[in-house]
């Protein structure tokens, strides 16, 4: 009996060292498979240092999506650096004492709407909070201020009293029914503006944000100006907590243009801002402890965009969950934990392995929400995901889980790498949708100015140039178009706006994207 035993046990021992080994190695394929770490958590990674060498490839789209900007620009331009550029818009506002000439178009037309304009500095601002020593090692930083100057500058003029802010210049209707260059625009150029009886938060608090965020990247290079727009942002955002409605219920003809879908979100995102940008608890309060509840949806994950600022708000709530603040009482703990724990549910959603995976992609792996400018989502998307993927980094914060499976920052850091080299060409269409990078790019750009030789006499009516089958006369340069279709296609004509026009608000998080992956670093613990 003794000899059987102790050979028994031998067996079960052989049989269970077996067992371990088996299960080790299907656990390192899992974690080959997924690119996480399947059902183990991960170790946490080292966090990078100062800004190491430069990828050359986002360095260069880097430096040609800035330019778009400079395409974008009104006003009397300074320093311009696009040759068919030049001087327009110049007697914006005079009608109510005001200059209101400077400020960006839009797109391919030549309206100041204010609300995705202010969006654009915000995403903007945010970037060069994170990234401005990667911008600066790409020596990509002064375009990027530049940018963000000329957008607040506008801003500040658009706000001449406490509860007024101007929303918008130009009649849409009377432009789109033009196609011309801005510098010899001749048609008439209404103001249009929000107040106390014609109440607009979600525009007035989205200008908040944008002054807000911008007052920290000022901050110590012109105190003047950035305690100026400090106190701009603090006054916007009193002005649209207290009088709040949607500015296109105010003004119904916005609903054809940039109809928001709430303002809730915007306070949200411009209070996080203001707590950001003045340590003042009570901002902190009412993002968490007073409104969080109601306002943020906690727990769903939604889609970051011009429209709804609940995810960027989210992942920028998570900055101070991942990094601390000694102020905050259990309250404002619990809420910042709610935010944080609904950014992984996005992030979760982007991670093309995640068991949470959003199905709306193309072939190619492109995040894919809608027809009209398709590249917004998934250029947003990336660049949340590589802001979160750096906070994670930064806080020795080895992996998110998501329904189990654990992804590490490199993990959500690839996803992003994924949707910016999918723009920049890897795709089925073998096509750089970012104007000017690369050797193949769109060439019939939905574009008044670029579309219309600058010589060219054409008043209103230059719809010739519109319907033209030629390659555009001037490149605009830096221009991320809307993007292609589900199916990874895309057609080149000028007549088909929904894929070719550009906007400068995906622009913006666009530069964020870039700057993000042009090379490693940590993050700051802090903006201020």
């Amino acid at each position: 009996m003794g000899s059987k035993t102790k050979g028994c046990c031998g067996w079960l021992i052989v049989a269970l060292v077996a067992s371990l080994v088996a299960t080790a190695a299907v656990v390192a394929i899992m974690k080959k498979k997924t690119g996480g770490g399947g059902g183990r958590k991960l170790k946490p990674l080292p966090v990078p240092g100062p800004p190491g060498a430069i990828d050359s490839k986002y360095g260069d789209a880097l430096g040609v999506a800035l330019q778009f900007f400079q395409v974008q620009k009104a006003g009397k331009l300074e320093n311009n650096q696009i040759p068919w550029r030049g001087d327009s818009a110049l007697d914006d506002g005079k009608s109510a004492g005001l200059d209101l000439s400077k400020g960006m178009y839009d797109a391919g037309d030549h309206i100041k709407f204010s609300f995705p304009m202010a969006f654009t500095a915000t995403v903007l601002s945010w970037s060069i909070l994170e990234y401005g020593d990667q911008m600066s090692a790409a020596k990509q930083l002064d375009p990027a201020l530049d940018a963000l100057r000329w957008i607040t500058d506008f801003l500040v003029n658009a706000h001449p009293s406490d509860n007024v802010f101007y929303i918008q210049v130009g009649d849409p209707d009377l432009d789109h029914n033009c196609w011309e260059r801005p510098e010899t625009m001749s048609e008439k150029r209404p103001l249009t503006q929000i107040n106390t009886k014609s109440p607009g938060s979600d525009v007035a608090a989205e200008a908040a944000a944008a002054m807000a965020s911008a007052s920290m990247v000022f901050k110590s290079r012109d105190t003047t100006y950035s305690d100026t727009l400090l106190q701009h942002a603090q006054k916007l955002f009193t002005f649209a907590d207290t009088y709040r409605g949607l500015a296109s219920d105010t003004y119904p003809k916005l609903q054809n243009y940039y109809n928001s879908t709430g303002y809730q979100d915007e306070l949200l995102w411009a209070a996080s801002w203001l707590y950001h940008a003045t340590g003042d608890q009570t901002y902190l309060s009412y993002v968490t402890v007073q409104n969080g509840k109601a306002f943020a949806d906690w727990g769903r994950p939604t889609w970051f965009s011009w429209d709804d600022k609940l995810a960027g708000t989210q992942v920028l709530l998570s900055r101070i969950n991942f990094f601390g603040s000694k102020q905050t009482s259990n309250a404002e703990n619990m809420g910042l934990k709610m935010y944080r724990d609904t950014a992984e549910a996005v992030i979760c959603g982007l991670l093309p392995d995640s068991p949470s995976a959003t199905a709306s992609r193309t072939g190619g792996g492109l995040v894919w929400i809608s027809g009209w400018n398709s590249l917004q989502h998934a250029t947003n998307a990336a660049f949340l995901a590589v802001v979160y993927s750096d906070y994670m980094l930064t806080s020795q914060t080895a992996a998110v889980q998501c329904s189990g499976k654990y992804y590490s920052p490199t993990d959500i850091r690839n996803f992003a790498i994924s949707q910016a080299n999918y723009i920049l060409g890897d795709n089925p269409m073998k096509l750089s949708y970012l104007v000017g990078y690369g050797s193949s790019y769109p060439q019939q750009v939905h574009h008044r100015g670029a579309s219309i030789p600058a010589d060219a006499k054409t008043g209103c009516k230059g719809f010739q140039y519109l319907h033209s089958l030629s390659p555009n006369p001037n490149v605009a340069m830096g221009a991320l178009v809307g993007g292609p279709f589900q199916n990874d296609t895309f057609v080149d004509s000028r007549d088909n706006a929904v894929q070719t026009e550009s906007s400068t608000y995906n622009s913006g998080t666009l530069v964020g994207l870039l700057s993000g992956l042009v090379t490693t670093s940590s993050v700051a613990q802090s903006f201020t």
